[in-house]
């Protein structure tokens, strides 16, 4: 058996928080979804005062006021840096390494035999001392057992090891079905259905039968449970087959002028993304909505595809094309909620050909696109951007708590008095 780990970072955002400010150390601290919305996250003071994952702000002022929690709006740039600190950290300990997620690596651990705890427990030891970010580290032979051992992992010391049958069933029978990866409250009543209600039981069904009532991927679970892997390690980042930038205003927006903006602005923020990945695109979908829960005012959605000639990666074109888009879905009188740029059917820079009329990207804008992100990258984001994406941005996202991006920006660096 080829023990994988799945190394998860303890209640991540709020840990991010902590790192330079201590003060919120041991005080309940919950994080804001976009535009200050409803909590997304929560430290373990928060967890025992109950406040609920998706628990609205406005309706909860007054009760986190009242039990002294810290609320903070959501600082995506910072915790996108601790990520990739996080991230690099781990690599060091192994060559088989799956990002899973902003928080979650699953790495392969095979050939450390008796070693096997004491190596975790250097990894969670390196990660806090390096970072100061928590994790919690789950050993099993499989992703989904690796899952469930590290739930039970932070519940305990931060390192849970489940590479025998005996130590599997044990912890199978401290769980509940929801607590397993990938079942929630829909597939736990269907499996009730068929008189499965505990993770002990799904391990020991019929894998044909769940396969006939459920589908494979619970055929898939079951022989996990049992130790049988079926979902390797994916160490390959899968070429991205389209890619999103889409927000939800601080406010309406009433002005095509406005609107123009923060299409603009998604565009070359997505260009900039795709670029990353060396991918190009010939296909731009632009889509606007009001929103949905001001029944009172007119109410519109609606999206609109333009396809380029030959595809590109630079973002002059793409604004352009998505600027035409937007011109054909603009209303007046409409006060509009949320826009979103999509780049679809995306390839690989080397592989474009041009056609008859029009030329692939021309080496001179791709060392002006090359430029542009070097300095975007270096000096913070949006520092180079196009006219058409305006400077005074009055449409942007509401974050009214949101703490500084200290390893990021220049202006916002950590002093010391």
């Amino acid at each position: 058996m080829r023990p994988v780990a799945l190394v998860d970072c303890n209640n991540f955002y709020a840990s991010c928080e902590r790192l330079f400010q201590p003060r919120l150390r041991g005080r309940p601290v919950v994080v804001l979804s976009n535009n200050d919305g409803c909590v997304i996250a929560r430290s373990n003071e928060a967890k025992d005062l109950g406040i609920a994952m998706g628990a609205p702000w406005h309706l909860s002022k007054e009760t986190f006021k009242r039990h002294g929690v810290i609320v903070r709006s959501s600082n995506y740039t910072l915790y996108g840096d601790i990520s990739r600190r996080v991230m690099r950290i781990l690599s060091t300990f192994t060559p088989d390494l799956e990002i899973y997620s902003i928080d979650e690596a699953f790495l392969g651990l095979d050939g450390f035999g008796d070693r096997l705890e004491a190596h975790a427990r250097e990894i969670r030891r390196t990660v806090l001392q390096w970072t100061g970010i928590p994790v919690s580290i789950g050993i099993a032979p499989t992703k989904t057992l690796a899952k469930a051992a590290n739930r039970l992992a932070k519940q305990g010391d931060g390192v849970r090891l489940l590479m025998t049958q005996d130590a599997q069933a044990e912890a199978l029978a401290q769980l509940k079905l929801t607590d397993l990866w990938g079942v929630a409250g829909r597939m736990e009543k269907r499996l009730a259905v068929i008189g499965i209600t505990t993770p002990l039981q799904l391990r020991n069904a019929d894998p044909h039968i769940l396969r006939q009532h459920a589908g494979v991927l619970l055929e898939r679970m079951a022989l996990e449970l049992r130790g049988v892997s079926c979902v390797g390690l994916q160490n390959l980042v899968p070429q991205a087959k389209s890619i999103m930038c889409s927000r939800s205003f601080g406010r309406a927006v009433t002005t095509r002028r406005e609107l123009e903006e923060a299409v603009s602005t998604y565009a070359e923020r997505a260009a900039a993304k795709m670029r990353r990945q060396a991918l190009c695109t010939a296909t731009v979908q632009v889509f606007v909505t009001t929103n949905p829960f001001k029944t009172q005012e007119t109410q519109y959605a609606a999206s609109r595809t333009i396809t380029l000639p030959v595809a590109t990666a630079d973002s002059a074109k793409l604004v352009n094309a998505a600027t035409m888009a937007l011109a054909r879905l603009w209303r007046s009188g409409v006060r509009f909620k949320k826009a979103g740029v999509i780049l679809l059917d995306l390839v690989d820079q080397s592989s474009v050909q041009g056609d008859l009329w029009t030329s692939p990207d021309t080496p001179r804008n791709t060392r002006l696109m090359q430029a542009m992100d070097k300095l975007n990258a270096l000096y913070g984001r949006d520092t180079v951007t196009l006219a058409s994406s305006g400077r005074k941005v009055r449409w942007s996202l509401r974050a009214e708590k949101r703490s500084a991006r200290y390893t990021t920006n220049w202006d916002e660096l950590l002093r010391v008095a």
